[in-house]
């Protein structure tokens, strides 16, 4: 390739770039006059979109693009010095313009010479309607067109554009040319395979961190076991000299003392850099990991493309006024759930203009604008990204669906009679179903609302339809933000760790055994209303049943649609956001299972497929093969309860840890203050001391003190649980002479429950 074909290659790639930004200027100003013509602004930002791909066009030598942008920056010159009102018709014509512009910029899809033509001839004709187009002659396909048949001459220009030169800086001096530039910051092309591989090592770096907790917290054992050998040794050593032993004994003593002191030095200063080493490294790797997160965000805008122009377009075919209204365009979502969304809301969107927006007319007997409206709002709540596509048409006419629904045997008239409105929508989503007599371009072949379920699903993510008779519909759609990690409850099943992702949690809840109830041979339990199945998770998972002496279930409540089920799980473990690690392709589809991740502590979780799971109970109870759980309570001998001082100034942080271990079967106490726990401590004997830091009359820092003091409560496990989460607040409590420093934000889940069963095992332990 010569210097000049790379460098008119250059300049076609950023005739290319210059096209996209400048189309989507025309598309949106355009769609804005549609509405107001004699916006000043608008017709400004669009004369000036197309005048700057003009002069791009002819630099490039693309004369189709001049002559395209030509006579559309006539038009809008001439509605600018107001010798022309823009009407539907000339809002058509320049959006054409705008998709042949984009045409042209696009080698593979380049129009025809004819269609410039044509084009030309029909602008023309909007300009001066006493214009009259030429007729052309019938040409054999053996015989070329005429020259001057091909393409009008644009209107010659007596000497060059000053503006070109400013508006393409790049075109001139192409090596000099950068990526292309969103909000202030460079575009860098990177492929997804390896934004995907960066996303995989920075989560596996997040994890590896984790795993210096247990060793950090056998450190700090360590550490106490030699505070109590220290302790043990003291008190020998006060034993043999008050009886009188030898020299050589006193040497012996005093040397183990000095070995005994020196390695408690080093264990101190080692376990300090450890710990400092471990937060430093997780907060790094945190940000290494939220950062490559963040490369494969995208905002929710990229998906709407030309989705307000098709509301727009679709809507004129079918004689409607419709306008798309957004909300929350900068809302962040991962680029492959951008991807798989933009068929699901085409769907939505087409089946908005055609069955929900009314005719005109029917409008304005309503009492409702001619123009009908759609809004399509994007937000984040609780780590989903929730759409709300609504409109003010006519709704869905609830008597003809259910017609419709006994005229296809899809249920009973009697029983169709007593639907609730929420089970009649239900019927639209399923497959080969429509409102639609007949078959047209945009429905009437049962294809839509199905197809958009099945798409959600696939997503991990749900959709509902709810509407007023006469006032409007409405869908809601709630999508992961990422594919690439996904909240979720991590329980324990058969002694290993399995994760129900939270978009498929209805509920969890301890179920007392005496609420469990036998019904037509199976076990159910009252839940909001209605009997829900109860199904134990051992048996769908294949594990062992556990053993448990508690008399109550851990249930979580999962829901698909009208299918909802309880499932019995052994324990809690609490909510993790997991970065997900597809199985191994050569496994196949694993039953109940969609993939795994790693936990804090390096250990391997499954995350359950809850669709799957569904149709596992459906088929255990069509085949009745479905096991009752035991649900006797196994409870063993009574044994000495462990017992907990609480002491914290907040009632509702008191009552909160309060009721965490005495569900574990812990004998707890509550005090108020430091001052109250120091109290308590004197005239009672507890197992374990829980502290706040800052509290009236004696703050946690003095009790902790006091308590390490006492040579009857020098040996007491001390755990101190504080809103302050800084390295130097963990630092001031552990050299207090706390064993374990806790954050308040860590009771969402079973991190204290943990951390004191590790301190003093289990109540009746």
């Amino acid at each position: 390739m010569t210097p000049e074909q790379m460098r008119d290659a250059s300049l076609l790639e950023l005739f290319a770039l210059e096209a996209e930004a400048q189309t989507q200027v025309l598309s949106a100003g355009l769609l804005e006059l549609e509405r107001n013509p004699k916006q000043a602004e608008q017709l400004e930002a669009c004369m000036r979109a197309a005048h700057s791909l003009k002069g791009a066009a002819r630099i490039v030598g693309v004369d189709a693009g001049v002559s395209v942008a030509h006579v559309m920056e006539d038009c809008l010159v001439s509605a600018q010095e107001g010798r022309l009102l823009l009407t539907p018709e000339h809002i058509d014509a320049l959006l054409h313009g705008t998709d042949l512009l984009m045409r042209i910029a696009t080698p593979e899809t380049a129009p025809t010479t004819e269609d410039i033509a044509t084009y030309s001839v029909r602008m023309t004709a909007l300009l001066d309607p006493s214009f009259i187009p030429p007729v052309r002659p019938a040409v054999s396909p053996a015989q070329p067109e005429p020259a001057q048949a091909q393409e009008p001459e644009p209107e010659p220009e007596l000497e060059p554009e000053p503006a070109l030169a400013a508006e393409l800086p790049a075109a001139t001096q192409p090596r000099q040319a950068k990526g292309p530039v969103e909000g202030g910051e460079r575009v860098l092309r990177v492929t997804a395979e390896r934004l995907n591989s960066l996303l995989d090592l920075s989560s596996k770096s997040l994890v590896e961190t984790q795993r210096l907790k247990p060793y950090l917290a056998t450190m700090q054992r360590l550490k106490r076991m030699q505070g109590q050998s220290q302790r043990a040794l003291d008190g020998l050593k006060e034993h043999l000299q008050a009886s009188a032993q030898t020299e050589e004994v006193h040497e012996a003593l005093a040397l183990v003392q000095g070995l005994l002191a020196e390695t408690q030095h080093m264990l101190v200063h080692q376990t300090s850099e450890l710990d400092e080493f471990g937060w430093q490294a997780s907060q790094r790797a945190q940000l290494l990991y939220d950062t490559a997160l963040a490369c494969r965000m995208r905002p929710f805008a990229d998906v709407l493309g030309g989705q307000v122009r098709m509301v727009r377009d679709l809507g004129r075919s079918l004689g409607k006024q419709v306008r798309l209204d957004i909300e929350g365009e900068k809302t962040q979502v991962d680029r492959d759930v951008l991807e798989k969304l933009e068929a699901p809301l085409t769907h939505l969107l087409r089946n908005a203009v055609d069955h929900g927006i009314e005719m005109p007319e029917q409008r304005l007997l309503a009492g409702k604008p001619l123009e009908g409206r759609l809004l399509l709002r994007a937000s984040h709540q609780a780590g989903l990204l929730v759409l709300e596509l609504s409109d003010d048409g006519g709704g869905v006419d609830l008597d003809r669906l259910r017609r419709s629904i006994v005229e296809r045997q899809l249920s009973p008239a009697e029983t169709a009679v007593q639907l609730s409105e929420e089970e009649l929508l239900s019927f639209l989503f399923l497959p080969g179903f429509s409102l639609r007599d007949k078959v047209t371009q945009v429905s009437g072949r049962g294809v839509g609302l199905d197809a958009v379920q099945h798409m959600m699903r696939q997503l991990r993510g749900s959709v509902e339809l709810t509407q007023v008779r006469g006032q409007g519909s409405s869908f809601h759609i709630e999508v992961p933000l990422t594919l690439s990690v996904v909240r979720s409850l991590v329980v324990e099943v058969g002694e290993e760790a399995y994760a129900f992702p939270l978009a498929h949690i209805e509920h969890t809840l301890d179920l007392p055994a005496e609420d469990v109830v036998q019904l037509e041979g199976r076990q159910h339990f009252w839940y909001e209303g209605r009997h829900v199945g109860l199904v134990a998770a051992s048996q769908l998972l294949q594990r062992p049943a556990g053993q448990s002496s508690d008399a109550s279930l851990r249930v979580v409540v999962i829901r698909e649609r009208d299918a909802i089920y309880g499932v019995a799980v052994e324990r809690f473990i609490g909510e993790r956001t997991l970065v997900v690690l597809p199985l191994d392709a050569r496994l196949g589809k694993v039953q109940d299972i969609s993939a795994g991740a790693l936990l804090d502590d390096g250990s391997v979780v499954l995350i359950v497929d809850v669709e799957d799971m569904l149709r596992s109970v459906e088929k255990l109870l069509t085949t009745g093969r479905l096991e009752r759980i035991d649900r006797r309570a196994r409870v063993g001998a009574e044994q000495a309860r462990k017992r907990v001082l609480v002491v914290d100034d907040s009632l509702t942080v008191r009552e909160l840890q309060r009721k965490l271990l005495s569900h574990r079967g812990y004998d707890v106490a509550v005090a108020v203050d430091g001052m109250d726990g120091w109290n308590a401590l004197r005239s009672e004997d507890f197992d374990l001391l829980i502290t706040d830091i800052d509290m009236p009359r004696m703050d946690g820092i003095e009790l902790v003190t006091l308590v390490r003091r006492d040579e009857r409560l020098q040996s007491l496990p001390v755990m101190v649980v504080s809103y302050k989460d800084r390295e130097e607040d963990r630092r001031r409590g552990l050299d207090a002479g706390a064993d374990y420093y806790l954050a308040k934000a860590s009771f969402h889940d079973d991190a204290l429950l943990d951390a004191v069963v590790e301190l003093i095992g289990s109540a009746q332990g």
